[in-house]
């Protein structure tokens, strides 16, 4: 059965197949929500947060509507509005979203310098990320990470498109611009390597 018609039969009073709802999409939602409430060091909410989000959204399924939004679409903005809102209770600095299938991909044949310079670029982007305004950290995890379309992420922030993309083009601006002084340093030192070497 598709999303559609489960939660038509809901709406017609066969409540028991929102479990089959909560199945298909609990852990990707608990999974961002973790990701939302890392850096305030708040993960142990994550669960709560998450039972939450899925009651808020039983509650509400009567106003979900199928042209305005995909049902996972219309999840994620929920969660991402829960988890926010706790923040805001929590006085939390800024929210920041972890990894989860962030992990570089590693190589076998990769040295073990290797492996340790590819693990610290991705912290130093993952740092980057974290320091991102929140509308710009969300849409870049949703866009990279998640691998959700712009109409997707627009309707999740709750902004246009263009909006979106102009979001995520400020986002990669910031990131570059934090990793170029790395970038240079890096550089730098394989200069000196190779002229060691000669």
């Amino acid at each position: 059965m598709t999303d559609s018609q489960i939660i038509r039969e809901i709406k017609d009073g066969n409540v028991e197949l929102y479990s089959e709802l909560m199945n298909r999409y609990q852990r990707r939602i608990m999974a961002f929500i973790y990701h939302m409430l890392k850096s305030a060091k708040l993960e142990s909410l994550a669960e709560d947060l998450c039972s939450e989000t899925f009651y808020k959204a039983y509650r509400s399924l009567h106003t979900f509507r199928e042209i305005d939004a995909t049902f996972s679409t219309w999840l994620y903005t929920i969660a991402r509005n829960t988890v926010l809102s706790e923040l805001r209770k929590q006085k939390a600095a800024y929210v920041s979203i972890e990894e989860v299938n962030m992990e570089p991909i590693i190589s076998d044949a990769a040295t073990p310098e290797q492996q340790l310079l590819i693990n610290e670029r991705m912290e130093m982007v993952r740092e980057a990320i974290n320091k991102l305004p929140e509308k710009q950290r969300s849409a870049i995890i949703l866009r990279e990470y998640e691998q959700m379309d712009y109409q997707e992420i627009a309707n999740i922030l709750e902004q246009s498109v263009s909006s979106v993309k102009s979001l995520l083009f400020r986002a990669r601006a910031s990131v570059k611009q934090q990793l170029e002084a790395y970038i240079e340093q890096d550089k730098s030192s394989d200069d000196y390597e190779r002229m060691n070497q000669k």
